[in-house]
């Protein structure tokens, strides 16, 4: 894809979104769910689409609640139900629709109070927190976020009392239920958002402080603190605008949130790679205000609209590579949680870097490979057998001090706060130790590039078999794997992944465009990293061929 002449740059004013619109659109336009483009779909995280599209109005919606409100009675969840939002504008709309479908089916229903918005790793620790020896009467929630999507989408996630996003089994049930109802327009019960909110089904509450003086369990604040690092921190006009300042106030830390703006328009984002205003703080286009600034501070971070990704900007190397930034974060808490499980695994998906590997087989660690999505991490997290599942996306959660589980959705905000913990404790920067990884393990490259498919040529890769790839070499080296299922867990990865040596390839094919993503590696540098990308191609198209 060619860099737009936009990226990096200002957002002009022609790039913004018309919000009344969408907003208008959200409730006078009606779906089409005989269009698979138009129908609710649950991809890895959850239902998106845009008003202005007929794939994420009203309609969907309210039939997604009420499937929810269905499937909690079917698994016998009665306990409250969570709602956190993001800022963007679709979110506040869609709030509002859960609000009137779960009061009118006498669900307890727990808001944020004020009507202020909830990053995703908040509701998960409250369900977590919740549920903690309980054996009935179990929470569960949803998050109503696209995450770092532009403004113009909307998405919806379900998570159930495991605190996590919820699994295939799940929302493959909601999705199915939810389309049900909108193409035979069945029942949704429903109520006006002002009798909602004044019944007895519905409750204001603070969701921040908990979660905010629980932080010193997960991280070590007083290291922080006592090395009075200067931080900063973008929250990229997200749901983390309302929790830096009294984060930073309750411990007693140096933070300066450079960017306190709530904009449904993102005004204030620099233009994405594609020319578009995507909130990615693992972009440095997206990111390339806070990364001016990587100076006047130790650190600086920022985090996505939901709060479940993390963006690390560092004064010695500026912004981290996540699968960098996941590798350092790995090697050091390993060795510096002494009170975790014996032997919690490191989670790692099979499209993130091997430098990770790397670092588990020299440290003697276990190590789970599991297909894309934090799913995955969800159980392990829960029960302890995972110290640590992260996402080559800039997604990652980790266990509390004491080994007990903090937050089963990715979580950006103890991501950030880790780097400061590592700065704080090592005296060196996240990026520096990582140049110390480099030195003893080797420099990877990695990429990721996208390559054309029509639907049954993606079809066909989603369920390729080993035996389909012929191939015996991958740029000089042996092939060492040929990889459909995940080795961690053996679940069907949704496409191929072949090992060397010193390198590696996989490929997925996309859900929503005509394309198949590949991400590559090599430890060899760069030309071998392009002659891997030639030859995946062409092991994929012969493997599509036959």
């Amino acid at each position: 894809m060619a860099l737009s002449p936009l990226a990096g740059k200002p957002a002009p004013h022609a790039l913004l979104e018309n919000i009344p619109k969408l907003m208008s659109d959200y409730y006078t336009l009606k779906p089409d769910v005989s269009n698979p483009e138009q129908a609710v779909s649950f991809g890895t995280s959850g239902h998106r689409g845009s008003s202005t599209k007929r794939t994420f109005n009203e309609t969907h919606i309210a039939a997604i609640c009420q499937a929810i409100v269905e499937y909690r009675r079917l698994e016998n969840i009665n306990g409250p139900l969570y709602i956190g939002m993001d800022t963007h504008a679709l979110s506040e709309a869609a709030h509002a629709t859960a609000v009137e479908v779960f009061a009118a089916n006498g669900v307890q229903t727990k808001i944020q109070a004020k009507g202020r918005y909830t990053p995703t790793p908040v509701i998960s620790n409250a369900i977590l927190m919740y549920n903690e020896g309980r054996q009935g009467g179990f929470a569960d929630g949803v998050i109503i976020t696209p995450s770092h999507n532009p403004p113009q989408d909307g998405g919806f996630k379900y998570n159930p009392p495991n605190g996590g996003p919820a699994d295939t089994d799940a929302t493959d049930w909601i999705q199915e239920r939810a389309n049900k109802i909108i193409a035979e327009n069945l029942e949704v019960k429903c109520m006006p958002l002002s009798d909602a909110m004044q019944s007895e089904f519905v409750e204001a509450v603070d969701l921040m402080t908990p979660y905010i003086e629980g932080l010193d369990k997960v991280i070590n604040m007083q290291a922080i603190k006592d090395a009075g690092i200067k931080l900063a921190v973008d929250p990229m006009g997200g749901a983390a605008v309302d929790f830096w300042h009294p984060i930073a106030e309750y411990y007693g830390l140096d933070i300066t949130v450079v960017n306190p703006k709530v904009d449904a328009t993102f005004s204030f984002m620099h233009v994405d790679k594609d020319g578009k205003i995507r909130m990615d703080c693992s972009s440095p286009y997206a990111m390339a205000g806070l990364i001016d600034l990587k100076d006047n501070y130790d650190l600086a971070f920022g985090n996505d609209p939901d709060v479940d990704r993390h963006g690390i900007v560092t004064k010695s190397v500026g912004l981290m590579n996540p699968n960098h930034y996941l590798a350092v974060a790995i090697n050091y808490l390993f060795s510096h949680r002494p009170n975790w499980p014996e032997n919690a695994a490191v989670g790692k998906t099979l499209v993130s870097s091997s430098m990770i590997d790397r670092v588990a087989t020299a440290s003697n660690l276990n190590l789970s490979e599991v297909p894309v999505g934090f799913k995955w991490f969800v159980d392990g997290l829960q029960t302890g057998r995972f110290g640590f599942g992260g996402e080559e996306s800039a997604g990652a959660s980790f266990l509390r001090l004491d080994g007990g589980p903090w937050s089963t959705d990715k979580d950006g905000i103890i991501l950030n706060l880790l780097a400061a913990e590592m700065t704080a404790v090592t005296g060196k920067d996240p990026g520096q130790l990582y140049q110390e990884l480099t030195a003893k393990f080797g420099n990877p490259v990695y990429t990721r590039i996208d390559a054309p498919a029509n639907r049954e040529q993606k079809a066909i890769l989603k369920n390729l078999s080993p035996e389909m790839v012929k191939a015996d070499m991958l740029a000089g080296e042996l092939i060492t794997a040929k990889l459909t299922n995940a080795p961690g867990n053996d679940a069907a990865i949704g496409g191929l992944k072949i090992t060397t040596e010193n390198g590696w390839f996989a490929a997925r094919p996309s859900g929503t465009e005509d394309i198949y993503k590949i991400y590559a590696e090599s430890f060899k540098g760069e030309e071998h990293l392009q002659q891997i990308l030639s030859e995946a191609q062409a092991i994929v198209s012969s493997a599509l061929s036959a």
